[in-house]
């Protein structure tokens, strides 16, 4: 059946039975999917069928390229997407980087970024346009979370793009992105983000949501390695945007072999794919397509679903067992990641004494989970049920 059909119900697949492909997440609690997801069966049998094709000589690089645009389609169709919106790159830094690099700046042109929820990965490469002229505004976050009218006060004229993570690392509060959107469409500016937080876990709607480009990875919510991801631009944009890096899969060669030059008077592709360089990570690329393969037959609205319910259920009951729970400003801001504690710590340990037993605790039993910024963090899945709440409240409560 083509991607971009309706999946039959038939083939969808109940969250109960989409659990039992994660052995890993059934032996013991995974909750660390802000940091990394699990692999399931299909997925490692994917990569396995890939790499054993390699070894033994029976693989075609013809079977690869229909896996890639296969992928290219499951992605473009979990984000609301066009295949030809989309990108494959190595992690989300790059995607952000092409985005950032590729940008028709002028001297005096300013990007507005709130650097208190964002990830340093789309900090830095904001701040490296500086040497080309270009203003970086940064704005105070509102109780940890994007401050959308001081974000719209930070804009003017010369605002070519504003760029927020949609759901940040820690304390794990989604951006205000309807208000974001809304203010960079009035100015003509781009609305890029860095969705890696969300992507798998959260329904993401590119259209609906007004989001210019989009810049993620696989080895978090989408359930695959590192070293696999995917930006989006949309199309009205990619013209718009010169690469900086050209190779022969970014030129338009028509069904000339990849190994002939053709002509020096090359034309860029009129797609995303005049981002891409060379080949592929296929190992990832094969992970990636069975792991959205069973994101896609659940479906977003229904991981969305279950993974906010189990999440409730652990912030109420970790702030009833004592522990000061990051709470968005609205609940509609709230997401799967789940942190406690005080945002004034590093990425091993919080300065609180109890909530380092719990961590302790947590790390004997073999629930998987991190500490960033000082905050404990848990985050929810497809493959997360009731159960492993029920433990992790129990083990922090000494039980």
């Amino acid at each position: 059946m083509d991607i971009t059909e309706q999946i039959d119900s038939a083939d969808r697949l109940s969250v109960a039975d989409a659990r039992r492909l994660f052995p890993n997440a059934v032996d013991a609690p995974h909750l660390n999917v802000a940091a990394r997801g699990t692999l399931a069966e299909p997925t490692v049998a994917a990569m396995d069928a890939l790499v054993r094709g390699h070894q033994d000589g029976t693989a075609l690089k013809e079977d690869w390229a229909v896996l890639g645009e296969r992928l290219r389609g499951r992605f473009a169709r979990l984000i609301g997407a066009r295949p030809a919106e989309v990108a494959f790159t190595k992690n989300t830094a790059e995607g952000i980087n092409i985005v950032a690099a590729s940008f028709p700046w002028q001297p005096g042109d300013n990007v507005v970024v709130c650097p208190e929820v964002e990830h340093p990965n789309n900090i830095y490469a904001w701040l490296n346009l500086k040497r080309r002229g270009v203003e970086v505004r940064t704005v105070e976050a509102r109780n940890h979370a994007i401050d959308a009218d001081a974000v719209v006060r930070a804009m003017d004229g010369r605002t070519r793009v504003v760029t927020a993570a949609l759901v940040s690392f820690t304390p794990g509060f989604r951006a205000p992105v309807a208000t974001l959107a809304e203010a960079c469409r009035k100015r003509g500016a781009m609305l890029a983000v860095d969705a890696v937080q969300c992507c798998g876990v959260l329904k993401v709607d590119v259209d609906a949501m007004g989001i210019d480009a989009l810049a993620t990875a696989t080895s978090k919510g989408l359930l695959g390695l590192y070293g696999h991801g995917f930006l989006f631009v949309r199309q009205s944009w990619i013209d718009r945007l010169e690469p900086v890096y050209l190779a022969r899969f970014s030129v338009d060669q028509g069904a000339a072999h990849e190994s002939e030059m053709g002509s020096l008077d090359y034309k860029l592709l009129p797609d995303a794919r005049r981002f891409e360089v060379g080949h592929y990570d296929w190992p990832g690329v094969a992970a990636a397509d069975a792991s959205l393969d069973i994101l896609l037959r659940v479906g977003a609205e229904t991981i969305e679903r279950h993974a906010l319910r189990l999440a409730d259920r652990l912030r109420d009951g970790l702030e009833q067992s004592g522990f000061t729970v990051s709470r968005a400003p609205e609940n509609s801001l709230r997401t799967h990641i789940v942190t406690a504690g005080r945002m004034d710590g590093g990425a091993y340990e919080t300065t609180d004494p109890r909530l380092n037993a719990v961590a302790r605790r947590l790390g004997d039993a073999g629930v998987r989970f991190s500490i960033r910024r000082g905050l404990l963090r848990l985050a929810t899945h497809v493959y997360n049920d009731d159960g492993d709440i029920d433990q992790v409240l129990a083990l922090a409560r000494g039980n």
